[in-house]
């Protein structure tokens, strides 16, 4: 039985049984009595990477349950959760997947590696009572801290799963970024991706070019207040998301979208003038100077500032943007876009660039692209697109019209953020639906299964302050592209919305529990 079926048929009782999302390779129900997770219960764990796992899982755990579930190593009793790594475990040897055994005899968790085990880790949060997300302990939900009887094997589609936070628009605390860490990690993402400069700020210290920061990062959309992250706030959040095997990508955005750059330093402009910074929304209005008389500075920033982030930043890729640069012409574009590109290669990093990127014929051998046009592409996007494949890179699909969380949810909003959040501007409001029925690889003719490296869903913030305003963005919507680039691909082409719609309001009383935001989508069965 899948998952379609299974988690979101009602038991024998009338009551829904948990759901799971992303959906999992196959889910079988077990004719035995569920697991109890109670005081005894210890966290048994063998193998490279399982105790950390384990403690990972058990933080939360133990703040929800007021059980102290030890991390132990030996024989798992009936009570115990076991965490295995091991090979062979994991479907096809997926370094990602897992298997999953629960019943009253306990459960037992097993993966080829950590990042599988960690993300069967997830799966068992989900099947829990949705009190597990709880802050606090509590009293235990009635029937006790059950799991169902089940069987479970699982792993990703796609090896790429990401989401976007723009922080240059608006900047986030450390510690938002953290609990959006959590956040993604539930849904089995495994990459943040961080847009740290652009036009209204620069996020990131540069020690070799400190006024980047000291000037550039002091203004944000709006005034809201500025900000940036010091290297050792960087490496926190770097370290944390790697503790969930969530690698963070770090984006520099160039040649446009560089006002805040540009206002630092005069010697980057054509004319020797530093701009006014911008607290605006306008775009394409900036540019990195392509004159020989700027190039020993243009050149240095290059070099400097993309090795001053790929030393802080472990993960295999390094975005540099490309997109919108629209006051600067081809030529100086194409010019550009080789020193930016070769810069960053330099580094021994992966380059990663918007679709705009692929105009350039001279990208290192496996730049990758990453789509941001419609689902039905517009203009040269397509074409653009499949320059980053003949290459030898890969693209990431992140079609604006689906997998854009700062579009409108619809055009009544509900509840109080609503009004005010979000823009519109690609075709329109995007609905749950429309997030949740597109297919990654029959989008750009040429760029197939082989091709798509995965998903990324962007949350730009022009719109966007706070924590709880990017949670009311990004969920359930985000849930919807975690499931497509986790989950196999519908058999007939079209996934079943009813069946998600349903796991969804299994998953929003996690979120409820835990003190996520989200966005009441009409349509949902969600649960009082």
């Amino acid at each position: 039985m899948t998952v379609a079926s299974a988690c979101t048929s009602p038991d024998e009782n009338g009551d829904a049984v948990t759901g799971i999302i992303p959906a999992p390779i196959s889910y079988e129900p077990r004719d035995a009595a569920p697991f109890r997770l109670t005081a005894e219960s210890r966290l048994v764990v063998a193998g490279s990477g399982a105790a950390g796992v384990a403690e990972t899982f058990a933080e939360q755990a133990r703040r929800a349950t007021g059980f102290e579930l030890p991390v132990v190593e030996g024989m798992p009793a009936a009570s115990d959760v076991s965490l295995v790594v091991a090979d062979g475990e994991a479907p096809d040897g997926a370094a990602e997947g897992y298997t999953l055994e629960s019943g009253a005899d306990g459960v037992r968790i097993a993966a080829d590696a950590a990042a599988g085990l960690f993300r069967g880790t997830q799966t068992l949060r989900q099947l829990l009572p949705a009190a597990i997300e709880q802050t606090d302990a509590a009293p235990a939900p009635e029937g006790g801290w059950t799991v169902p009887a089940a069987s479970v094997a699982d792993a990703p589609r796609f090896a790429y799963r990401g989401t976007m936070l723009d922080v240059a628009r608006h900047f986030f605390p450390v510690e938002d970024v953290l609990a959006y860490v959590d956040e993604i990690a539930s849904m089995k993402l495994n990459v943040l991706h961080l847009h740290l400069t652009d036009d209204q700020g620069w996020r990131i210290e540069i020690e070799s070019w400190p006024e980047l920061t000291g000037i550039g990062a002091a203004t944000s959309v709006g005034g809201d207040g500025g900000g940036f992250y010091t290297k050792d706030d960087y490496r926190r959040i770097v370290e944390y998301a790697a503790e969930r095997f969530i690698t963070v990508v770090p984006e520099l955005d160039l040649p446009g979208h560089t006002n805040a750059a540009l206002s630092a330093y005069p010697e980057l402009n054509c004319d020797g003038v530093a701009p006014t910074p911008y607290e605006g929304t306008e775009v394409g209005f900036s540019s990195l100077c392509a004159s020989p008389d700027r190039a020993e500075a243009t050149d240095r920033f290059l070099a400097e500032v993309t090795r001053e982030v790929a030393e802080l930043t472990p993960g295999p890729w390094l975005h540099l943007g490309g997109d919108e640069s629209l006051s600067t012409s081809q030529a100086d574009y194409l010019d550009l876009v080789r020193r930016i590109a070769a810069a960053g290669a330099a580094t021994g990093k992966t380059v990663i660039g918007w679709h705009e990127m692929g105009a350039s014929r001279e990208l290192p051998a496996g730049t990758v692209g990453q789509y941001w046009s419609f689902v039905e592409p517009k203009g040269t996007a397509a074409e653009l697109t499949r320059s980053f494949v003949e290459q030898g890179g890969r693209v990431i699909m992140s079609p604006a019209d689906v997998a854009y969380l700062d579009m409108k949810y619809v055009d009544d909003p509900q509840g109080p953020l609503g009004g005010r959040l979000g823009l519109d501007w690609a075709k329109g409001p995007t609905t749950l639906d429309e997030a949740y029925l597109w297919e990654p690889t029959s989008i750009v003719p040429g760029v197939g299964e082989a091709e798509v490296l995965g998903v990324e869903a962007p949350l730009w913030t022009e719109t966007l302050g706070s924590l709880a305003e990017v949670e009311f963005m990004a969920f359930p919507r985000l849930a919807a592209v975690a499931e497509i680039g986790w989950s196999p691909a519908a058999p007939d082409g079209r996934r079943d919305t009813d069946d998600f719609f349903g796991r969804v309001a299994a998953l929003g009383e996690h979120w409820d529990a835990g003190g996520t935001v989200y966005y009441p989508v009409r349509g949902v069965p969600w649960r009082e």
